[in-house]
């Protein structure tokens, strides 16, 4: 049987995002272009290092690729920083810091670290692709799939196509984690009412609003993912 590892890899080999975009738009895909050479090595690593079987998996997914977690390495809410000093791979050719990778992977040092998690669940994204938007400023920021009605519309069969294939990841659970309890939440809610993925949406506070606003709270945050996700060990 094929591999968690290689259906993932394989997987993300092909995403591309074909739908044409306004100027003031653009697509984060680090498996391709400048430095893909290296994200596609550390991503080798990373999941045959944690997924190298055919368990299923329990999902935990947030809303689409920030360019400093996601976007520069490939694996979902790890930035380099926790890339190399937690999972023990260095992805030389860049340098970020993201906040919601620094919550991530207290829970994950909490839930008995990367090695116990990830046997059990696998983090991911409702759109595997990320965006950027740019600012007043001239600056290009991250944007998410559901902040422009139009770019909705284009992301759907991506985000189809990536459901239908974590699906595969985890046939035995039918629940799903979703990290953010506002419009990540009410967008999914709704698709999955529509196009039915999972019986059980247990909506989280997303870690970026946790770091950005409710970092005194943290611990309390940290605890309720903890207790929500605890009954998989």
């Amino acid at each position: 049987m094929t591999s968690i590892a290689d259906q993932i890899l394989n997987f993300n080999r092909q995403l591309t995002f074909p739908a044409k975009l306004p100027r003031h738009l653009d697509v984060i895909n680090p498996f391709h272009g400048e430095g893909s050479d290296e994200v596609w090595a550390c991503n080798e690593v990373f999941y045959r290092k944690f997924y190298s079987d055919s368990k299923d998996r329990v999902l935990i997914l947030g809303i689409n690729p920030g360019r400093h977690g996601a976007g520069t390495t490939g694996i979902p809410f790890t930035d380099t920083k926790r890339l190399e000093q937690i999972c023990h791979i260095e992805q030389s050719n860049a340098h970020t810091h993201e906040p919601s990778s620094v919550f991530i992977y207290d829970l994950i040092d909490a839930m008995g670290g990367p090695e116990h998690f990830y046997s059990k669940f696998l983090i991911g994204s409702l759109c595997p692709l990320g965006f950027l938007t740019l600012n007043k400023k001239g600056n290009w920021v991250n944007y998410n799939f559901y902040d422009d009605k139009a770019l909705t519309r284009k992301t759907i069969p991506l985000i189809r196509q990536n459901l239908n294939f974590l699906k595969t990841l985890s046939s035995s659970y039918d629940t799903v984690y979703l990290l953010g309890q506002g419009k990540n939440y009410k967008f999914f809610k709704t698709f999955n009412e529509d196009e039915p993925y999972f019986r059980r949406i247990v909506p989280l506070a997303h870690p970026r609003y946790i770091m950005q606003y409710k970092l005194k709270q943290k611990n309390d945050f940290l605890q309720n993912y903890i207790d929500e996700l605890k009954v998989y060990f």
